[in-house]
């Protein structure tokens, strides 16, 4: 059973991440400066129908979503006219550190390399108004430095919600070819037995993991032993596996099934029953079956599947009443294709039969939810983090309007005007004997 511990916190004020640690006031949201949002035609992402509204943003959180908020002149204003204003998109499945292809191994697997591979692959994200990622697997603890860059202001980029190494049996996904030569070294971690497998998740933790990624294979002992720590721990599972695995994997608690694996009826009916998220990363698999003709050569994937075969699992997960979160899982260099390839998984979840409303749901607050961050972010309500997109058209009615991003503010802070990011001056210190008039 998960371990909510937000009962146990009351109004103490603690990391915007799941793993809520209290914490001091953030100085650096003091700093931040008072923002409106004028004329826009509100997507609140709570199911009511689009409104036109003002936004006032103070420090890092919505304070109101208003007709017209009078505010005193100085305070920075946005024009909104003729554009839509919706809460950031998120991504639930990328890969920051990912190498690119044709590497050699050691740039692969060097931390300088993936940092910098990371950093290029953030602004992707942010330019395409996905404010949220969730980083399902990373070399060290790349992820975790940058989510502490990015949360105190000093590099660009969306939200990080880091995993840490992926979990998974000797010689399961992602360590079939595990060497000293892999690109993959040092973002996976083989395990094997229960008790390997719990203290790999408190390693995670310990590494400062927001989730906990597992992929099969794995018995079902091992899988129940890690959800079991990871919920103790107050952390949600994702978890990647196929067939027979994913049923183990619901039996044990998982959180989330990534990808449109096989399974059976029967599975599905218990992810619907358990309230387990869907995260469905079609679009790779789209791309594997373009440019390869199909996915070969892994032991963790000893099936037959196909794109038509892919939608059709969403399609029986949407019948069944499975609730889903957006991943685009661009490994390689396939970030290059943002924001077409996160706008063209939203559609490819239409053809399996979800509609539009459906499909932002899955994009904001469904991501959010499967975060474990319903209650901060996700949907333009008061109080909650101030992670907006302004996009230049109507998207509830045209999903390509998407493409057309005018602005992005994540945390209160606009890092993306007029298309192009923003990176403010850095902020000089004072120096003794010199005045800030100085400066």
């Amino acid at each position: 059973m998960f371990r909510d511990r937000r009962k146990w916190l009351r109004d103490t004020r603690v990391t915007k991440d799941p793993r809520r640690v209290p914490v001091a006031t953030a100085e650096e949201n003091a700093r931040i400066p008072g923002l409106v949002i004028r004329n826009g035609r509100i997507f609140d992402g709570c199911g009511t129908e689009p409104f036109s509204a003002d936004v006032y943003i103070e420090g890092d959180r919505i304070r109101a979503v208003d007709k017209r908020v009078p505010l005193d002149q100085q305070v920075q204003q946005i024009d909104a006219s003729g554009m839509t204003v919706m809460p950031g998109l998120v991504d639930l499945h990328t890969h920051l550190s990912y190498h690119e292809p044709d590497i050699p191994a050691a740039t692969a697997q060097s931390v300088a390399d993936g940092t910098l591979r990371a950093l290029e692959r953030m602004r992707f994200y942010v330019e395409s108004g996905i404010t949220s990622v969730r980083d399902a697997g990373s070399h060290a603890d790349i992820p975790f430095r940058l989510k502490e860059w990015e949360r105190s202001g000093r590099i660009n980029g969306p939200r990080v919600f880091a995993a840490g190494p992926l979990i998974t049996g000797t010689g399961g996904h992602g360590a079939e070819r595990l060497d000293v030569t892999s690109p993959a070294l040092g973002k996976v971690r083989e395990a094997s037995g229960p008790t390997d497998w719990r203290e790999a998740v408190r390693g995670a933790f310990k590494a400062g993991a927001d989730v906990i990624k597992v992929a099969s294979h794995f018995s079902a002992p091992e899988v129940q032993a890690a959800v079991d720590e990871a919920h103790a721990l107050g952390l949600r599972v994702m978890c990647d596996a196929e067939t027979h695995y994913i049923e183990w994997a619901i039996e044990a608690g998982v959180d989330t099934i990534e990808h449109p694996l096989p399974r059976t009826d029967d599975a599905i009916a218990m992810m619907a029953k358990a309230g387990v998220f869907a995260v469905p990363t079609l679009i790779p698999y789209v791309i594997i079956f373009d440019e390869r003709g199909g996915y070969f050569d892994s032991t963790s994937r000893r099936f037959a599947f196909s794109k038509e075969d892919n939608l059709e699992v969403v399609a029986r997960m949407h019948r069944s009443g499975v609730r889903f979160g957006i991943g685009t899982d661009l490994v390689m260099d396939w970030f290059r294709y943002l924001p077409h390839a996160y706008i063209t998984e939203l559609e490819l979840m239409m053809e399996a039969g979800l509609d539009r409303e459906e499909v932002l749901e899955a994009a904001t607050l469904g991501g959010a939810t499967a975060l474990d961050m319903q209650d901060q972010l996700g949907s333009i309500e008061c109080g909650k983090l101030a992670d907006i997109i302004l996009v230049e058209g109507e998207p509830d009615r045209n999903l390509r309007d998407l493409a057309q991003l005018h602005t992005v503010i994540r945390d209160g802070r606009i890092e993306v005007y007029e298309g192009q990011s923003l990176v403010p001056r850095c902020r000089a210190k004072a120096f003794p004997g010199v005045t800030p008039e100085d400066i």
